[in-house]
């Protein structure tokens, strides 16, 4: 077994609005006893937070969760289902359809499965969760221990669900949307039986729910959180995430206006560690992929294999060494407090900030990574934003109002929630509105239209 690593953040946000310049403070780690109640437990922590969980109480056994993984499978769309659930607090098993457990998504990354799908076979589970993304979908419709698990699901009237091109690849073929209502990706809609066929982002119809796309991801995830421990958990949840569907924060900000455009595709490098937050990592890969920008993730540990704040395993591109050899348009450092450490020690990883800054190049952070500008340096005189759990920590310029903050050659996002419109301002800027808004719309993201 994996260690059982969680990211908390903090569930508040400081009232201010307006720009300002936070006084330095230290916070503290907790490791706090996921037997408390996850409402109770984001109250009493205030910080951003590395984690470790102990296990469930006998009385109350963790509910068991069942995403199963093909290659070609959509990986925003996995992760998420599966770090959103984790973060929960369910007990999520990743499962691969494939001969071997480490699977290559639909945009390019290799995620390892925990286990293969024979071995869930004779598994009881609350939920089974099926990602879209093709040939993935195709892979999973064709594997005929998941289609035994999942119609034994159905039959016994315990939740299932799928997403994107799933329901009409997947689940029609099973026959498991019959007398339900149904959505899925707009690629595919004409695919449903009209009478039964809804374009809502998420669709629940009795123990099958339905969701729309990658940029759908979340709000399928939270939706299985609430039905399986309650609505306060999932409000819990989703401040934790901060997706904030329903605020007023502005998607982006840009201050010291800098053109970013080339004439070639960008290349960006996104360097990971253990204990680095896996949503965050998949979705900037997957998004700027679309927009064809080379995405290199770069190990900072031993193995290309690192296992992330939600125990997923990712296989890095390369070495942070190898890494090393080329010139990156963009650098940008994912979040996770026990990632962010790890990646602070990497010597290669400073050599490169130092020289992206000298060169005046594009550099960036979501989240706690924040912290690892700031020590470097690289966040004198820019303002940015952040989570407010890391905000009382930086020494520069805030704004609170803004998931994103484009300073120039500096773009940072507030969390884990704001990193599809975090990538998608990074591909507006390389791109401009059109490329962005065009991506948008394939992941089934609302984006504005001007």
């Amino acid at each position: 077994m994996l260690s059982p690593w969680h990211t908390l953040l903090s569930p508040t946000a400081p009232s201010a609005m307006e720009i300002r310049s936070l006084p330095h403070s230290t916070n503290g780690f907790l490791v706090p006893s996921r037997s408390l109640p996850l409402r109770s437990l984001l109250r009493a922590t205030p910080t951003l937070t590395a984690t470790a969980t102990a296990a469930p109480s006998p009385s109350s056994p963790k509910k068991k969760v069942l995403v199963p993984i093909a290659m070609g499978t959509e990986e925003m769309e996995a992760v998420v289902i599966a770090g959103v659930l984790r973060l929960a607090g369910a007990d999520v098993t990743l499962a691969s359809v494939e001969d071997g457990l480490e699977v290559e998504a639909s945009c390019g990354s290799r995620i390892v499965a925990d286990t293969h799908i024979a071995s869930c076979a004779d598994q009881v589970f609350d939920l089974v969760a099926l990602p879209g993304g093709m040939p993935g979908s195709v892979r999973l419709r064709d594997s005929d221990i998941l289609q035994r698990i999942t119609v034994r699901q159905a039959e016994e009237k315990r939740l299932y669900g799928a997403i994107s091109a799933a329901p009409a690849v997947v689940l029609m073929p099973w026959g498991l949307h019959r007398r339900k209502k149904i959505t899925c990706h707009p690629s595919f809609i004409g695919d449903l039986p009209t009478f039964r066929a809804v374009e809502s982002n998420v669709q629940v119809s009795g123990e099958l729910t339905t969701s729309r796309g990658p940029g759908t991801a979340f709000q399928f995830a939270l939706s299985f959180v609430e039905q399986m421990f309650g609505p306060h958990a999932a409000e819990d949840v989703d401040r934790i995430l901060m997706t904030q569907t329903d605020d007023d924060l502005e998607k982006s900000a840009e201050i010291n206006e800098l053109e970013w455009s080339f004439d070639r595709n960008p290349h960006v490098l996104l360097p990971i560690a253990n204990g680095s937050e896996e949503m965050e990592i998949i979705i900037l890969v997957d998004i700027l992929r679309r927009a064809k920008i080379n995405v290199v993730l770069a190990s900072v540990e031993k193995s290309p294999n690192i296992i992330g704040s939600q125990r997923m395993k990712i296989v890095a591109d390369k070495s942070i060494m190898s890494a090393s050899d080329s010139i990156y348009d963009l650098i940008i450092l994912p979040g996770g407090p026990a990632g962010g450490e790890r990646l602070q020690r990497s010597r290669i990883l400073k050599k490169l900030l130092k020289e992206q800054i000298q060169a005046g190049r594009m550099y960036g952070g979501v989240c706690s990574s924040l912290k690892i500008l700031q020590q470097q340096g690289l966040l004198k005189d820019k303002t940015v934003t952040a989570h407010p759990a890391v905000a009382n920590e930086l020494t520069c310029q805030v704004i609170e109002r803004s998931k994103v903050v484009i300073d120039g050659n500096l773009v940072t996002g507030k969390g884990i929630g704001t990193v599809v419109d975090f990538a998608l301002a990074i591909i507006r800027k390389f791109f401009g509105h059109g490329r962005a808004k065009s991506v948008a719309n394939g992941i089934v993201f609302e984006y504005p239209k001007s």
